[in-house]
Order: C-alpha cells, then sequence, then structure tokens
C-alpha cells in the first residue's frame, strides 16, 4: 500500500511558509518605494512654440513644478517675463534643444535667470548640502535666444555652483551672459554670442574663482567681448576663442578682452590661443586690456594684481593689440601680432613682466583699403620695472618716431630682439635706470630712417648696450653719462 506524499514533504512546506512569514514581517517595516511620477514635458504645461503666443508662463510653471530638464523641441518661443530660476526652491534644472528651438526674449532684462545661495568658495567642504542636492550645475544647452528687446538679456546668474553653459547661440540682445554677485566653477564652451548691444559675456560686480570659457565665439558685440568690471576674480581660463570686433565708433572706449580690477581685484588669468581682433575704428580700441591697479590688500600696499599669461594668439587690427597698466606679473609669449593702429604693445606702471617670442610684423598682405599702412605698430613701455624683453622680431612700422621705447624704467633688459624696417628711428632708451640693451640686431632699409638712429640711451643713469649691432645707420648714440 502506497504511504501518503503529504507526510514526506510537510517538513520542506513548513519551512517555506515560515521563512516567507519571516521575510513579510521584515520588510513591512521597509517604507515602500513611489510609484513612478509620469514624466511631464513642455506639452504638458501648454507650450505653443509658434513665435506669436506668450510662452514665459508655460515654461515657467514647468520651472516651478521643478520637473528639472527643460526640453525644447523645434520652434520659437517667444517670452514676454523672464524665466526665474529658483535652484533651492525648483531642483536641479536645465534648459535644453538640439539646435532647432529659439527662446525670444520681449522685455526687459534676462531670458533665463539663475537663482542660487551658494555662498561658500570652489573648496569643497564649503559647499552646503543643499547647494549640491538642490542647486548644483545649471545647464543651458543647444538652444538658441535672440532679443527682441533693446533691453533684453540672454543669461544671467547669481549664487550658482558649476554654471555650465554650451552649444547656446545668443544674438541681439543688450549683454550675452550676465554673472553677478557670487559664482563658482563657471563653465562657458562651443557658445556663439554675436551682434548684442552690450557685452558679450559680462563679469559685472563679481565675485568668481574658477570660470573657463572655451572654443566660443564671441564678436560684434558692441561694448566688449569678455568684460570684467568691479570684481574679485581668480582662475579666469580663455582658450581657442574666435573674439573679434566687439566694439564700434558710437560706444565709450571698450576691449575684446577687458579685465578692469580699478577698485576690486583680478589676478590668474591665462588667455592662450585664440584669434582676437578688429575694431580699429572705435576709439581707443584694444583686443586686450588689463587695468591692474587693485584695492589695497591688510598685508600689504602693492596695488597691481595680475600673474596673468598671454600666450600664442593672434592679435591684429585695433589701436592697441596689447594695453596693460599696473599689471604685476605678466608672461606674454608666443604671439603674432599686427596692426596695432596706435601701439602693438602699449605697458605702463607695471612690474615683473616677460615679453618673449612673439613676432610683430607689417605683413604686405594686408595693405590696402583696410589700412595696414596707417598702423604705427609701435612697441612703448613707460614707467615700469624689472622686466625681460627677449627673442622678439619687430618687422616694419609706420611713420612714428621710435619703433620700441622705454620711458622712465627701471631694471628692465633688452635682449636677442631684431628690429627691422622701421620707418625713422630703431629703440630708445629716454629717462632711464639700470637698463640693459644686449645682442639685439637693429637696422632698416627704409630711406627715411637713414637720418634717425638705430639705438639711443637719453638720459637717465646706469643704463647699458653692449653686443648690439645698429647698421644703416651705423652707430648707437648714448647721451646719459
Amino acid at each position: 500500500m502506497l504511504k501518503p506524499p503529504c507526510k514526506r514533504l510537510m517538513p520542506q512546506a513548513a519551512f517555506l511558509v515560515a521563512g516567507y512569514f519571516l521575510f513579510s514581517v521584515a520588510t513591512s517595516q521597509e517604507p515602500r518605494p513611489r510609484p513612478p511620477v509620469p514624466r511631464q514635458t513642455l506639452a504638458d504645461f501648454g507650450l505653443i512654440g509658434d513665435g506669436k503666443s506668450d510662452d514665459s508662463g508655460p515654461i515657467q510653471r514647468a520651472v516651478d513644478a521643478g520637473i528639472g530638464q527643460i526640453r525644447f523641441g523645434n520652434g520659437n518661443y517667444r517670452i514676454s517675463k523672464t524665466i526665474v530660476v529658483d535652484l533651492d526652491r525648483v531642483g536641479p534644472t536645465s534648459f535644453s534643444s538640439d539646435g532647432t528651438a529659439t527662446l525670444i526674449m520681449s522685455d526687459e532684462g534676462p531670458a533665463i535667470r539663475f537663482l542660487g545661495t551658494h555662498d561658500g568658495t570652489a573648496a569643497p567642504a564649503t559647499v552646503k548640502p543643499n547647494v549640491w542636492a538642490r542647486q548644483r550645475t545649471p545647464m543651458v544647452d543647444g538652444l538658441e535666444i535672440v532679443g527682441a528687446n533693446p533691453l533684453a538679456d540672454g543669461i544671467e546668474a547669481s549664487g550658482t555652483m558649476q554654471l555650465t553653459i554650451t552649444r547656446t547661440s545668443i544674438r541681439n540682445a543688450r549683454h550675452g551672459i550676465h554673472l553677478l554677485k557670487r559664482n563658482r566653477n563657471v563653465v562657458l564652451a562651443e557658445c556663439h554670442i554675436y551682434d548684442n548691444t552690450g557685452v558679450g559675456v559680462f563679469l559685472d560686480k563679481l565675485n568668481l574663482h574658477q570660470i573657463n570659457i572655451a572654443n566660443c565665439h564671441i564678436s560684434y558685440n558692441h561694448g566688449g567681448g569678455i568684460v570684467a568690471k568691479n570684481s574679485e576674480i581668480r582662475n579666469l581660463q580663455i582658450g581657442t576663442c574666435d573674439i573679434e570686433g566687439n566694439m564700434s565708433p558710437e560706444t565709450p572706449a571698450t576691449a575684446n578682452v577687458l579685465l578692469d580690477s580699478t577698485g576690486s581685484s583680478i589676478g590668474e588669468v591665462a588667455i592662450v590661443g585664440c584669434t582676437i581682433q578688429h575694431g580699429h575704428d572705435a576709439p581707443e580700441s584694444a583686443n586686450i586690456r588689463i587695468l591692474g591697479r587693485s584695492t589695497a590688500r591688510p598685508f600689504t600696499d602693492e596695488l597691481r594684481h595680475g600673474n596673468i599669461t598671454i600666450a600664442n594668439n593672434i592679435l591684429s587690427d585695433v589701436q592697441f593689440n596689447l594695453d596693460l597698466r599696473d599689471v604685476r606679473a605678466a608672461t606674454i609669449s608666443g604671439n603674432t601680432i599686427w596692426k596695432g593702429f596706435d601701439h602693438n604693445v602699449r605697458i605702463a606702471g607695471s612690474k615683473n613682466i616677460v615679453i618673449s617670442a612673439n613676432v610683430l610684423d607689417r605683413n604686405p598682405r594686408y595693405d590696402g583699403a583696410a589700412g595696414n599702412t596707417a598702423a604705427k605698430l609701435a612697441v612703448h613701455i613707460r614707467d615700469s620695472q624689472d622686466c625681460i624683453i627677449t627673442g622678439n622680431q619687430l618687422c616694419g612700422t609706420g611713420d612714428l618716431a621710435v619703433a620700441m621705447q622705454l620711458t622712465g624704467c627701471h631694471r628692465v633688459h633688452v635682449n636677442a630682439c631684431s628690429i627691422f624696417e622701421y620707418a625713422r628711428n630703431g629703440l630708445l632708451l629716454q629717462d632711464c635706470y639700470r637698463c640693459r640693451v644686449t645682442n639685439c640686431m637693429i637696422e632698416s632699409s627704409q630711406e627715411s630712417a637713414q637720418r634717425g638712429f638705430a639705438l639711443r640711451i637719453v638720459g637717465g643713469s646706469d643704463s647699458w648696450e653692449t653686443g648690439n649691432s645698429p647698421v644703416s645707420p651705423s652707430s648707437s648714440t648714448r647721451e646719459n653719462e
């Protein structure tokens, strides 16, 4: 007779039942996962995108709902109010498209305003938990912003941590990107900031450390390309950008890159591998102008800030290619410079400057209607000390008194430079103290130069020249002893 199978299986079944009961009791103490929230899009908030309807309401409602990813499809989106992103309230937020969406700002102010609360430095220990949780990396990518009001701006940000703006185009506005108050770790890359009436990238009354501006096209902004004023800025890197024509005859004097630390503080700057040019018809126009007169610090009376590197750039077609005043510790190296209509290089009141391996050329390729023949191309260093000028080539100048001049300088060494084809005179040291000119070649075949001098030292004291080869005219002149 067969035995009932249940007697053999009951111990195993009892074990499984008991295990299931214990597992159920244990898991019942943990919070159950929330059901997935349906992803909302701009269409859910009534976005139209026909370029006529006012889409500011739907976009703002989407931001305030905290959906985070504000992604635009193909279309033109007119807004009559600034889209305000209060990061601590709504959480991490990005605006993005694939290059087919345009925001048209028809009112005053920025199209997008990011507001954060970060009040620390760039050091991780100073970043509060709510900043990492709610505010980190506000982003704009792949979007076009067009101004339809004379006082419309592109993007404004304050109090942010890791603001990132990429592949974004801003045009026909006032200021393209406007950074205010305090921001940290900013990245601007692969953007087109073009044909705006104000400043392309405006660092305005700003406390900012760590900003990278890379691979951008910043051009034809009438108030300047990259401008810093009334700000404390450290670690500014500008690399491989095209920065052109950011000034006009109708606007106050500005520059393609203007860093003005008057009454503030700017230092630790690298401008590398850029093409920076155009604007010679604007008053006092410059490609790179750095005004380093800063606020005094408690531990020093030194008012010159700096630590600047300007290297491997193409600079041309302005009144002043390089204009540095009251700057400390700058390296200017490997640049190709031409068409400085007033000066190629003008430096005043500066200290610890090295100018090396630059080419300053009058290339006949640029003669003609653009006015290359009117460019003076001079180098003038005034009231500066502890500088080295070495291994540079100056070839061709306009009809000006001197190709290279040092005035009122102290401990400046000019070494191994070539000064060729100047129009009238070569190198002049005037009222200088303990300066040296060594191993330079200075000559010109220009007929007007035959009546001038190759090298002259006038006034001052204890300045010397040695090992130079001034030819045509054949002698140098010393008048300070």
